[in-house]
């Protein structure tokens, strides 16, 4: 099982990773907020803003201090590959 750094100690299994998102847009606010309500929500952000949203195979919803463009490396993505698809 390979772990990847989410920032500030977070770390989180890449094998059960399905998507990391951006926090900004409505429906991922309500994603947020019935995972809170579910108590499937985990807040890596250890105080600072959220930057990223990862959704795992397990239904967990994980919110990461770190933007997309620094996790990407990490998970073996290329940032520059990103800013070709938005």
């Amino acid at each position: 099982m390979e772990l990847v750094s989410i920032g500030f100690g977070g770390l989180v299994a890449a094998q059960r990773l399905i998507a990391v998102v951006s926090p900004d847009s409505a429906p991922v606010k309500r994603l947020i907020a019935e995972a809170r309500d579910r108590s499937m929500l985990i807040d890596a952000t250890y105080g600072r803003k959220t930057a990223a949203v990862l959704l795992m195979d397990s239904d967990h919803v994980i919110l990461s201090g770190l933007p997309l463009e620094k996790l990407a490396p990490r998970f073996g993505m290329d940032p520059a590959a990103l800013e070709e698809e938005a």
